[in-house]
């Protein structure tokens, strides 16, 4: 998702309450910050921002309340933080380290390996890493043993190729790999805060390098559950798209040993706003159990006679021999900012392990008073 298509409920979060916030915070902590500047600066044109527009924004009005050498600046920066009640506020605080920072490298990570503490640096690290990739990196690998998870998140959230509402950072997207080390080094690490940031940003990995991400998990230990989870999360694209390397590193064989029984959608005719339920029902017909990996790929109709493919889960059990199982999830049909809904049909594949093995339709009526 791009800040341009965020909700509007989303964008509030940094809103007038969150305004005053900020603004007592600067003001309690130090004479020096001009509250009234501040608030006055950060209001003007507010409402027309989405809400990474106005993390930049606010960063800009801080600038106007601050003293003007920048160290100076930053000592109260620092002490804002603990008083900041959402994580967006303190996005916004740290988003000034990374437009008004960058010409004091060291005094600047100083600050935000203290400010993600409070909400998250992910956002104000990628300036520094766009501009010196290999001395920024450098630090991150030191934060990735650091006793503080946030610190530890930061580390691979940061660096992420492909983190979401940030910029691109040119060396990451020429090599997305190039902050190996510091997953390795997380790659079993204690905090699931920290394992998930790991997993995502594997998985923004096998969007670009699915062979590199696949011989390097492979050389993973297995026997920590740890590590295990980060696997799973990290190829759920890949295992999505039926990639036999992915499904054996989960014990997945590709394809499977079952009779499809039943596989409907109903109603199959449905509209905007209402719920399709979708069932199956699998018989196995193999003498050993076996793990299946099932999901389901919705063919969206599309303007023009177009379609556009998205998968999504349904479930990952183990089936026994001869025995027979019931699937079944109801799903909304409804417009997000994301995906939008066109009348017609919609073809649905059942997928098993990695391969299509039933279909089926629905359709979305062109009227949705009718």
């Amino acid at each position: 998702m791009t800040d341009e298509t965020t909700p509007a409920l989303l964008k509030d979060i940094l809103g007038p309450q969150a305004l005053t916030i900020i603004a007592d915070a600067g003001g309690s902590v130090s004479a020096r910050f001009d509250r009234a500047s501040f608030l006055s600066a950060a209001s003007e044109g507010l409402d027309a921002l989405s809400i990474m527009e106005r993390v930049r924004h606010i960063a800009d009005a801080l600038h106007v309340a601050l003293p003007a050498r920048y160290e100076d600046a930053l000592e109260i920066i620092r002490a804002m933080a603990p008083q900041l009640n959402h994580g967006f506020q303190v996005v916004a605080v740290t988003e000034f380290v990374a437009r008004y920072g960058l010409g004091d490298f060291d005094r600047s990570l100083d600050a935000l390996t203290d400010l993600t503490r409070f909400g998250s640096a992910e956002f104000a690290i990628r300036p520094f890493l766009a501009q010196d990739s290999g001395r920024t990196l450098a630090v991150m690998e030191g934060w990735a043993s650091h006793a503080d998870e946030h610190v530890r998140r930061l580390a691979s959230e940061g660096s992420r190729p492909r983190l979401p509402w940030a910029s691109r950072i040119p060396a990451l997207r020429d090599d997305p790999t190039l902050a190996a080390s510091i997953l390795e080094a997380l790659k079993a690490d204690p905090s699931a805060y920290v394992r998930k940031s790991v997993g995502n940003h594997l998985n923004d990995i096998a969007k670009d390098r699915p062979d590199w991400l696949l011989d390097r998990l492979a050389g993973w230990p297995t026997d920590n559950p740890q590590t295990v989870w980060i696997i799973r999360h990290a190829l759920r694209t890949l295992i999505k798209k039926g990639e036999p390397r992915a499904l054996a590193l989960i014990g997945v064989e590709h394809g499977a040993s079952v009779t499809v029984r039943r596989f409907s959608i109903e109603p199959q005719v449905v509209r905007l706003g209402e719920t399709i339920a979708v069932d199956a029902e699998l018989l196995s017909t193999s003498p050993d159990n076996q793990r299946l990996v099932v999901d389901y790929r919705v063919h969206y109709a599309r303007a023009g006679g177009k379609t556009a493919a998205k998968v999504f889960k349904l479930r990952t059990f183990d089936l026994s021999a001869g025995q027979s199982v019931k699937l079944g999830l109801r799903q909304a049909i409804r417009d997000f900012s994301t995906r939008r809904h066109h009348p017609g049909r919609h073809e649905v594949e059942l997928i098993i392990n990695g391969l299509t093995m039933a279909s089926t339709a629905f359709d979305i009526a062109s009227d949705p008073a009718a």
